[in-house]
């Protein structure tokens, strides 16, 4: 099964990126009843680093209510590798919270942005193929750059 990024999502997860290079980006997804991507969720990488994320907790639980409100459920997660292609670490393996949890990199193919998608089962790298948009309409969510919120409308 495939993944479909609403356009909105794809430029709300690549606006991301570039606003926190050198760091990486870090965030959440959450996902309507039919698996579509409702809206992204792009949060502080608490460890300010170019090899490594962590979220901050209030924003986390912030996303969670937030997506709790509209009925979506959080799934998935995305994070930047701003020097390389967006592929799965070794970290990523190991700290993936489970084989039912999304996965999008944004890193850097022939010096532009690129999203890819995968799942991690058991230790091993599935790329999830993007599919053509069929149905939803996927929000993108920018912190407002003059307040640094992160809080969703």
């Amino acid at each position: 099964m495939g993944v479909v990024i609403p356009p909105p999502i794809r430029e709300a997860l690549v606006a991301h990126t570039l606003a926190c290079l050198p760091e990486e980006c870090c965030g959440l997804l959450a996902v309507d009843g039919h698996g579509s991507i409702r809206f992204v969720y792009p949060l502080t990488n608490v460890d300010h680093s170019p090899v490594s994320y962590t979220v901050e907790p209030r924003e986390h639980f912030g996303a969670l209510r937030h997506a709790d409100r509209h009925g979506w459920e959080i799934e998935g997660g995305f994070h930047s590798h701003p020097t390389t292609t967006p592929v799965p670490s070794p970290t990523d393996v190991e700290r993936s919270p489970g084989p039912g949890w999304l996965h999008l990199l944004v890193g850097f193919e022939a010096g532009r942005p690129a999203v890819r998608a995968f799942r991690i089962r058991d230790g091993q790298i599935e790329e999830v193929q993007e599919e053509a948009r069929t149905q939803g309409s996927g929000r993108g969510f920018l912190r407002d750059p003059a307040h640094g919120s992160h809080q969703p409308p």
